[in-house]
């Protein structure tokens, strides 16, 4: 993957005063003429349609853009062209009271290329094609390979080829690993298209929540999907070595759509193995220098592959020279915050000379707020007492421990967390053995995601469970409405039936 040096990703919608930086920026690859769209053009989309046209931003240069119209599917539904779908590119073929988001265009500046941004726009167009409660996203096409190929195959042969990962097709490639489905094959859609010897496919993406508009319609309830990386220690030799392993892990989680990924406590540990021959306070300490290459690295990942990384724990020197154990939240925006572990066990103070931080707070995410406590933490109570009074929905618990009676600690009070909070709770822990390196002799997990127990959820409020001890991912929905129903018209109200004229609890100042 190509570094960026990358401090923010914005996706917003495209603005008049944004037209200048785009006409410089892009051209249109395929019209008469290698020209961007008329300032009149724009402002006409922006006009009739503004939540159509969006825009990528990273550190206030726009670096792609997505325009769309709507229009009914009878127009769209067979053969048809680009000047005939676009009314001759004066868009008067849009259609607020039409059924179909047609996308018109799409743009990725070449020096962003390769980091997803793309998909960003995509799945924008997918969430406006819901909320509009529109029947499909559709569009034509390019096959600009098939030029390489038309003396030997008709269109057909090449999408079927592409579609089995046989010929590798820069546009149709990606559309199908989006989820775009081919209609059929349009002859003459962009005249001038040479690449892809005038032809062009016909993509549709359904929308499954669709529902022919009645009074009584009802959006759809808003999920969440977590995945939890139940991490096997095995020697690494390398910070490479070891971030092959994670992205393997954070592509094949992100490849589900899912909006988080959460790794375990200490899960760098292995790269502990080369300072063997200090004591273990001084290896841990020689580790922790990888901390902010590794919170780069996870912050890459994140925007690059469009998940917000929870990344477990690992070792950090303060400037007051202090050893912490911290983890970060690295937003799929680009922005990065840090979390610590509070209580610190026995053993960490004894054998690492670690100290507990001190602050406790909840994170806003895209997806909601949410609070991470790292393993001993969700022993604590007040804690994630505090996370729920100020909104917590996720509660996120990295954890490593060794033997079945510890995990048991974790687990037990993970569950009466998400019970007296009314929140779900999610634990991922590492699994194997790691004989070269100390005080890390042995692991036991196993990773889950636990709800509220009530008549929503599930009766032994387990929302899914992965295999004990073995390498794993485990991917989980939770629908965050059904939190909202409980605070309600819950069988009980723990959050709202504290007795506040008797007791409260606060942070003390710092």
């Amino acid at each position: 993957m190509e570094t960026h040096n990358i401090n923010k990703v914005e996706l917003r919608n495209l603005q008049m005063e944004d037209y200048d930086q785009l006409a410089r920026s892009f051209k249109r690859i395929y019209g008469d003429e290698d020209v961007f769209w008329t300032k009149a053009q724009i402002k006409k989309l922006i006009t009739i349609f503004p939540e159509g046209q969006v825009v990528i931003i990273v550190d206030d240069r726009i670096v792609g853009c997505a325009l769309s119209i709507i229009v009914d599917y009878n127009l769209v539904k067979s053969d048809h062209t680009y000047a005939q779908v676009t009314g001759n590119e004066t868009f008067n073929t849009h259609n607020p009271k039409g059924n179909i988001l047609y996308g018109i265009e799409v743009f990725i500046h070449p020096d962003y290329r390769g980091l997803r941004l793309a998909r960003r726009m995509y799945e924008y167009r997918k969430e406006l094609c819901e909320k509009l409660n529109l029947k499909a996203i559709m569009f034509g096409g390019r096959i600009p390979n098939y030029h390489k190929y038309a003396d030997k195959m008709r269109p057909k042969e090449y999408i079927e080829r592409v579609r089995s990962r046989e010929i590798y097709d820069p546009v149709l490639t990606f559309q199908l690993s989006n989820d775009f489905h081919v209609r059929r094959v349009m002859r003459n859609y962009l005249p001038n298209d040479e690449e892809s010897k005038h032809c062009a496919t016909l993509l549709q993406w359904d929308n499954i929540y669709y529902q022919p508009p009645t009074d009584s319609y009802v959006d759809k309830r808003p999920t969440v999907r977590i995945g939890l990386v139940q991490w096997q220690m095995r020697p690494y030799h390398s910070l490479d070595d070891l971030f092959e392993q994670v992205e393997f892990f954070v592509d094949a989680v992100s490849d589900y759509k899912s909006d988080f990924i959460l790794f375990p406590e200490y899960f760098n540990a292995p790269l502990m193995a080369k300072f063997n021959d200090m004591g273990e306070a001084q290896s841990i300490r020689a580790m922790a220098q990888y901390t902010e290459s590794i919170r780069d690295r996870f912050r890459e990942l994140a925007i690059s592959y469009n998940i917000n990384i929870i990344t477990g724990s690992m070792p950090y020197l303060k400037e007051d020279n202090g050893l912490y154990n911290v983890g970060f939240l690295c937003r799929r925006d680009g922005t990065v915050e840090m979390y610590e572990k509070i209580h610190v066990t026995p053993d960490e103070q004894k054998c690492w000379g670690l100290s507990g931080g001190s602050n406790i707070q909840t994170f806003d995410t895209d997806c909601g707020k949410i609070g991470v406590v790292i393993c001993y933490d969700v022993e604590f109570p007040e804690l994630s007492r505090l996370m729920a009074d100020d909104g917590m929905k996720i509660l996120f618990v990295p954890f490593m421990t060794d033997t079945q009676n510890a995990y048991s600690r974790v687990r037990i009070c993970a569950q009466a967390r998400a019970i007296e909070n009314e929140c779900f709770v999610a634990i991922a822990g590492s699994v194997g053995n790691l004989p070269r390196v100390h005080n890390m002799d042995i692991q036991y997990a196993q990773s889950a995601v636990f709800t509220p127990c009530d008549f929503a959820f599930p009766t032994n409020g387990k929302r899914s469970e992965a295999t004990p001890n073995t390498e794993m991912i485990l991917v989980s929905d939770v629908d965050l409405t059904l939190l909202n129903e409980i605070h309600t018209y819950g069988s009980v109200r723990n959050l709202r039936d504290r007795r506040s004229d008797l007791y409260k609890l606060e942070m003390k100042k710092k």
